[in-house]
């Protein structure tokens, strides 16, 4: 319950704080291409595993993400601006091609950020992986594989594409970009990024 009220607390403020001064997002000229299934509206949350703004509001964003209406579709996208992040996003496509992306991406934000995983040392991040049950050989094979590889060269396209500087932060229908400073709050950002679905539901 107090957990609900707290939550409750922090959306009213932060709408306090968004009414200020009306939604602020970026209009992307020329749009982006999407991929979202059957037309729908594509939200993305460009995010880095090691960055601690993107791991504190990964809590709000999962409970959000159930609030879109059935037209929206999420899809969590790692961003890329240099070798060390690629890494990392290599790890997130690695989840993904072994199909345990729900299974363990909330889990290795939680190593990284609460129990200091450093998943550029591959000795801990084979024993990391081998705790979470998986075989750190086919794990690295993976990582290394070409289809990975290219998924991460593609993240690194999209992250300069959609002009993002910073995460984390929104995209939605390839139209529009929410940051940080924008969102002024965690909570803000996820209110203007509901806005603008909305405004695209509607047709505005």
């Amino acid at each position: 319950m107090k957990r609900t009220i707290a939550v409750l607390a922090a959306w009213f403020l932060a709408g306090a704080v968004w009414a200020q001064g009306g939604p602020q997002y970026t209009e992307l000229k020329p749009p982006q291409p999407t991929v979202g299934e059957g037309g729908k509206i594509e939200v993305v949350e460009f995010f880095w595993y090691g960055c601690p703004h993107c791991y504190t509001i990964e809590p709000l964003v999962e409970q959000w993400k159930k609030t879109l209406p059935p037209e929206a579709v999420f899809r969590p996208q790692p961003a890329v601006f240099n070798a060390r992040w690629g890494h990392d996003a290599a790890i997130f496509f690695t989840f993904e091609a072994l199909g345990v992306l729900d299974k363990l991406h909330r889990p290795l934000f939680d190593a990284i950020h609460r129990d200091h995983l450093r998943t550029d040392d591959p000795k801990a991040l084979a024993q990391w992986v081998q705790s979470q049950g998986l075989d750190p050989k086919k794990f690295q094979d993976t990582m290394k594989s070409f289809s990975v590889q290219a998924k991460v060269r593609r993240a690194a396209q999209l992250t300069a594409g959609y002009k993002i500087d910073g995460t984390p932060a929104f995209a939605v229908a390839g139209r529009y970009t929410v940051s940080a400073e924008q969102g002024r709050t965690r909570e803000g950002m996820l209110q203007t990024v509901s806005y603008l679905v909305e405004m695209l539901r509607k047709g505005k």
